[in-house]
């Protein structure tokens, strides 16, 4: 008995070691073929040398120089090149304008957002809660949260220390994201142990990571990575929080019938919203359009003011033209009114010279819903993953002279109407443009305007900056900068 026993084991080890060995060679053969496939897809787009197991991914350290390789290789190749993640991930990098009007007035699939008719009915709700009469109100709530922030700042101006920016900008435009779209004041600019912001953070380092590591482009590996567990626990929080901020509104909208009418904001909007046929946004596309306004509406202006700060400080003549317009507009006033942010063109030429060189968003990631043929005859097929390099392409020599110098009179009405629609993409171009661009602007202008009314700015020359794409544009080392008050 004990002999069958040992045998019938024996011969099912011998069958999983085959079934094994099977799926070893499945797996093997098509990994050949998808290797095949994309040496077929890109081999009209010569590419710099890659490693044989690597791919390109072996050059990208994360040590501040990843953008700079990219932007050196699209002098290089003119139009696109593509990048390979291991030998079995691949992507065509676009870096010339022309290149990316194809790919924005088509119709590529988002990796990170909505495509197809869902897309198109949600952008129709969302539109109207970025119409400029719901806008207005915003302006004065944005003025109360840089308020806070520059009242931080003011505290620390004594220790004659450098400040690193972007974590104080973060709960700044966070602080105001929650106030304007959501009416939540939630203090969160004193509370500098934010799980939210650290979540965010978290998710932009994760998603950025799993793109370069290759192994964790398989699902399964990566749900039972230890990174797998920290993106689950990290959106876990993010979610939390946005469920926390919906039930809140859900239940004060209860209590709001026959009291006078805060100003209408985004989540109203979103909750009041229904299509032609009635139906209105389910829960869960609720949460997620929360989710994203929630994450790029502070995020990325975060980024924005952060790195406009820094430009701003390291070239002071442009610095105090901005402030003097400045002053002439808001004379002794300490805040910000709606029609004050039309008459700063100046100023408005310095955010727009600098999201260029440090863009907000720095890349676009889409995988192509059909086949397209760009501008030189060469090809791409049915579900290849492009990256749109808006660092790239906003540093282009073959539309901007000397890209590499700040110079704020590239954006006066007259150079900007002579320049390629796709040149300047902070906001990305064409049907998919940021719906949110206006709000971001806003924000921007009124965060700089109050920042330089009251402090002078300069560069901490021990720290420089060392840029890093996480989705959005950040520092390895942080954003630091002398402030001086004025």
């Amino acid at each position: 008995m004990a002999a069958s026993s040992m045998l019938s084991l024996s011969g099912l080890c011998h069958w999983a070691a085959w079934l094994f060995l099977l799926y070893l060679l499945y797996k093997a053969s098509t990994l050949y073929l998808r290797w095949q496939q994309l040496r077929r897809v890109f081999s009209a787009f010569p590419c710099p040398k890659r490693h044989w197991l690597y791919g390109s991914a072996y050059e990208y350290k994360k040590d501040g120089r990843d953008l700079d390789i990219m932007a050196g290789y699209a002098k290089q190749y003119d139009y696109a090149f593509p990048r390979w993640f291991g030998n079995f991930f691949a992507s065509l990098t676009i870096c010339h304008p022309d290149y990316a009007k194809t790919i924005l007035t088509g119709q590529g699939k988002g990796l990170l957002v909505l495509s197809g008719q869902k897309w198109s009915q949600h952008r129709k709700l969302l539109t109207p809660a970025f119409h400029y009469d719901v806008l207005k109100p915003y302006i004065r709530l944005m003025s109360d949260s840089a308020t806070v922030l520059l009242d931080k700042w003011e505290k620390l101006v004594p220790d004659q220390k450098p400040v690193e920016l972007f974590h104080y900008v973060s709960l700044m435009t966070l602080d105001t994201i929650m106030k304007c779209a959501f009416s939540y004041h939630s203090n969160c600019q004193n509370d500098s142990e934010n799980d939210y912001i650290k979540a965010v953070y978290e998710l932009s380092y994760l998603v950025d990571h799993r793109t370069r590591c290759f192994p964790y482009h398989n699902d399964l590996i990566y749900y039972l990575s230890p990174h797998g567990f920290r993106f689950r626990r990290a959106l876990k929080i993010v979610h939390r929080h946005t469920d926390n901020v919906i039930n809140q509104r859900k239940e004060a909208l209860t209590q709001e019938t026959g009291k006078q009418k805060r100003h209408l904001d985004f989540l109203d909007i979103l909750l009041y919203a229904k299509d032609e046929n009635g139906q209105g946004l389910s829960d869960e596309d609720l949460q997620a359009e929360v989710d994203t306004f929630m994450f790029e509406g502070h995020d990325t202006t975060a980024s924005g003011v952060s790195w406009i700060l820094y430009c701003m400080a390291k070239y002071p003549e442009h610095q105090e033209k901005c402030r003097e317009e400045i002053r002439e507009v808001l004379g002794e006033r300490n805040t910000v009114e709606w029609e004050d942010l039309g008459k700063m063109p100046y100023t408005t030429m310095c955010i727009k010279e600098s999201m260029r060189l440090y863009p907000p968003v720095p890349g676009i990631s889409r995988e192509l819903s059909q086949p397209i043929t760009f501008c030189d005859g060469r090809s791409l097929p049915k579900g290849t993953h492009v990256f749109l390099s808006v660092y790239c392409i906003n540093r282009n020599p073959s539309t901007w002279d000397h890209p590499e110098t700040f110079d704020p009179a590239r954006f006066t009405p007259e150079n900007s109407s002579k320049r390629h629609a796709y040149s300047f993409l902070p906001f990305s171009a064409g049907s998919r443009n940021c719906i949110g661009q206006n709000f971001a602007m806003n924000e921007m202008k009124v965060a700089v305007a109050l920042t330089l009314q009251r402090f002078a700015l300069t560069p901490d020359p021990d720290k420089e900056p060392l840029k890093i794409p996480q989705l959005v544009l950040r520092s390895v080392n942080g954003i630091h900068l002398n402030l001086r008050k004025i």
